[in-house]
């Protein structure tokens, strides 16, 4: 079986994808480590604990303790602790140096979905950084699976974003205030209402700052936010949905509320996965829903008066030297 999901959930707050190379608490390393040892004699940023198996997939999951149901990891209400139930290890590297997937060359094996993934629980002080826990995801690669990589730039296919003949046809942000009194503040990443648009997807409350996500279910999806640029959306398209490059070369300068729409192959569903069966519960998949959504490259055009363009140039890759399939015991 399969373990591709039918939800993939992602927000974007405009964070550009830039290799992080291993650090010391008191500054870089390399900007390589194929060869190249750190610059400080410090001992790298590392987890505390860390323990990494194969991944079962009808094992129960054991987690103890507060947050454990939910996001971990600094800026969550568990911010000294990470668990990756079914993480596959390329990911891993994704996750640690910060890039996205077409920008990962290495050996055919680590695009195996069913064979490389592992259950990774570990232990950090609680006052983490993001910074700080890619460094120490990168320590611990490099220590448990002997991973060595250098970066390269490669002219790879790509897509610009550009405006149509027509012109954008989203909303300009209206502007926001904050909340008074005592209204409920919205939290970081916003929080879901509990109900459901046409197309059976959640509505999402987004905080003042705004945000944007994108969700794909049952052959649908959905890039939708609020205060957000074009970087975010050609990030969220590159990352989540097209996985190639994306440039925002629109020129447009504004923030934009919107809601995309637009067909989406349906993956297999792991058994295993909670989320996805959690919504599958909650949203009536029945014949009432819209069908004939256009696909994601006409939804960009006839929805939000864009246009993605088939393109090429120079893609900054992380180069895989060596990396272990098992890594060293616990």
């Amino acid at each position: 079986m399969s373990f591709q999901t039918a939800l993939l959930v992602s927000a974007a707050l405009g964070a550009s994808a830039i290799p992080v190379f291993p650090q010391t608490a008191s500054g870089l390393a390399s900007q390589s480590q194929k060869g190249a040892g750190p610059l400080s004699t410090e001992r790298p940023l590392t987890f505390e604990v860390a323990s990494i198996k194969p991944f079962v997939p009808h094992a129960p999951d054991t987690r103890q303790g507060k947050g454990s149901s939910g996001p971990l990891g600094p800026g969550t209400m568990d911010p000294g602790r990470i668990h990756y139930r079914a993480i596959r290890l390329k990911d891993l590297v994704i996750n640690a140096y910060s890039v996205k997937d077409f920008q990962i060359v290495g050996p055919n094996w680590l695009n195996d979905d069913e064979t490389t993934r592992f259950t990774i629980e570990a232990t950090m002080p609680p006052d983490t950084t993001k910074e700080q826990l890619r460094v120490m995801l990168q320590s611990m690669l490099a220590d448990r699976f002997k991973l060595r990589i250098h970066r390269e730039t490669r002219d790879l296919p790509k897509y610009s974003l550009v405006v149509s003949k027509n012109g954008p046809k989203m909303k300009e942000t209206a502007e926001v205030h904050a909340p008074t009194g005592d209204a409920p503040s919205v939290p970081r990443g916003g929080r879901p209402t509990g109900k459901y648009d046409a197309f059976g997807f959640p509505i999402w409350q987004y905080p003042p700052e705004g945000g944007i996500g994108s969700l794909l279910i049952n052959g649908r999806g959905r890039i939708s936010g609020e205060r957000v640029s074009m970087h975010d959306l050609a990030n969220v398209l590159s990352k989540d949905i097209l996985d190639i490059p994306v440039t925002d070369a629109t020129g447009l300068q504004a923030k934009y509320d919107f809601s995309l729409f637009f067909s989406r192959p349906i993956p297999d569903v792991p058994t295993d996965n909670e989320l996805a069966r959690e919504i599958a519960r909650a949203v009536p998949w029945a014949a009432n829903l819209p069908e004939g959504l256009p696909d994601i490259f006409a939804a960009v055009q006839s929805q939000l008066g864009l246009k993605l363009e088939r393109t090429k140039g120079p893609v900054e890759v992380i180069v895989i030297d060596q990396i272990e399939r098992t890594p060293t015991e616990n």
